[in-house]
């Protein structure tokens, strides 16, 4: 029996301040951000862990962690999901925070510049590494994986099992034997001092890092594979393509594509299989909300978008509120959407949306629907500033679920003009009104996968 998947790295603390931005600083040309939420997860190794999770029974996370706020907060966002084996960290815990406003960052703040301890490793470090069936090498270039002595272990462990390497400009060149190293072409530039076709970057690393293969990243264009069988494209499925126009947030894009190649190796998949499970994960990641879908509140009283909503209907009634509810399938996200959501959000107190569960999905739009699992759509509309709670709802209408949230207003878009909402008869008779909102021109979920897969 194999050993557990292994992520070797640096972990980070990664915190997104959402807003909204409607006006200019007066002593500067900056935006002035309302603060309106803020959201954590683990960033760096810690990210890459979490998602190995998802394609792995059993992950264990080698990383530095600091004892100070930051470290526990990435504690404890990792407890449950991952096994923790924690090395000493010289400094603070790095945390990065993102501000962000209309879905878009406008600056980042960076504190905590810990490095790993070069300290001798402990026995049940020593044990994880000498039993994985699996490692992936997750750098951020603060010392973890340019330990001397893990480094020796990843090089013997090259030598029996699948080794993927996420190299980072700061840190140490991958081991000799590494079965893939991922860098994305940005990264591929620096490591091979060429501006070259990314077809010669991967070749070039191949040989220059003695590894099996290299994978250099390319965004939506998907990945170039260099390996013993030659040099090949792999582009990204025509059903997980997200459309260019959607200005997609790709945070965590790399460390889901490490992630689900190693997880698929770890399993025994082909080299050239396991680059296109990874292309094929990293492009629904980023389709699903990228990393804002495993974050967390910080306000942990804040109440949780999908349990939570028929209370939170009830509090906004009790302090006298204007409740304004919404739905659909929102199965990815785009332009229509987020203008819908905020036209919506404006004719009251409180928005909350309704979400057809994946079942409902299918029954509305066929079997290869929906593109997005329930559990990540609901992730990534209650991380919008609009979006106050989501609840999810497994029938073809949303009218029993109605009956319970009892909206003042019931928000539709535009092309329902003319036709009965199925619903509409248990909204007005809580006193409710229906308010139709005109969708942007040229967007919706169908028509932009319609083109994808003519394109």
């Amino acid at each position: 029996m194999s050993g557990p998947l292994v992520v070797v790295g640096d972990a980070l603390l990664d915190i997104d301040v959402e807003g909204t931005s409607e006006r200019l600083c007066p002593e500067a040309p900056v935006p002035v951000v309302d603060v309106g939420r803020e959201w954590q997860r683990p960033g760096g190794a810690g990210l890459a862990a979490l998602l190995a999770a998802r394609s792995a029974a059993e992950v264990v996370l080698i990383t530095a962690i600091g004892a100070d706020e930051s470290g526990a907060r990435l504690a404890s966002l990792l407890e449950g999901e991952v096994e923790l084996c924690t090395q000493p960290l010289d400094g603070e815990t790095p945390c990065k925070t993102r501000i962000r406003a209309a879905q878009q960052s406008v600056a980042r703040l960076d504190r905590g510049g810990g490095r790993a301890s070069r300290r001798a490793l402990d026995d049940r470090t020593v044990s994880v590494l000498r039993g994985a069936g699996a490692v992936l090498v997750a750098d951020y270039g603060r010392g973890v994986a340019d330990h001397p002595q893990i480094r020796e272990l990843l090089a013997e462990a090259a030598t029996r099992v699948p080794v993927v390497w996420d190299p980072h400009p700061r840190g140490g060149a991958p081991v000799p034997g590494a079965r893939l190293v991922t860098p994305n072409d940005s990264e591929a530039v620096k490591f091979s001092g060429a501006d070259a076709d990314p077809d010669e970057l991967a070749k070039a690393l191949r040989d220059k890092w003695n590894a099996h293969a290299v994978a250099v990243t390319l965004g939506s264009k998907g990945a170039v594979l260099a390996s013993g069988d030659g040099v090949r494209r792999v582009p990204i499925p025509n059903s997980a393509k997200v459309a260019a126009s959607l200005r997609p947030d790709t945070c965590g894009a790399g460390d889901r594509f490490a992630s689900a190649a190693t997880a698929a190796l770890f399993e025994g998949a082909p080299l050239a299989d396991a680059v296109a499970t990874a292309v094929e994960s990293a492009a629904r990641f980023v389709a699903a909300g990228a990393a804002t879908a495993v974050s967390q509140p910080v306000d942990e009283t804040e109440p949780e978008p999908v349990s939570d909503a028929l209370e939170f209907a009830e509090r906004v009634r009790r302090r006298g509120g204007r409740l304004v509810a919404t739905g659909g399938c929102f199965d990815l996200l785009h332009p229509g959407h987020v203008s819908l959501l905020r036209h919506a959000r404006s004719l009251g107190d409180a928005l909350i949306v309704c979400v057809n569960s994946d079942a409902s999905v299918r029954r509305l739009k066929g079997p290869t629907r929906p593109v997005v699992p329930a559990a990540d759509r609901v992730r990534v509309l209650a991380a919008l500033e609009s979006v106050d709670a989501v609840a999810v709802f497994d029938e073809s209408s949303p009218a029993a679920l109605l009956e319970k949230i009892r909206p003042d207003v019931w928000v539709k878009g535009g092309d329902y003009a003319g036709t009965e909402l199925p619903e509409a008869e248990v909204v007005r008779a809580h006193g409710g009104e229906i308010v139709l909102v005109p969708f942007v021109d040229g967007y919706s979920t169908t028509r932009l996968l319609e083109g994808v897969s003519h394109g």
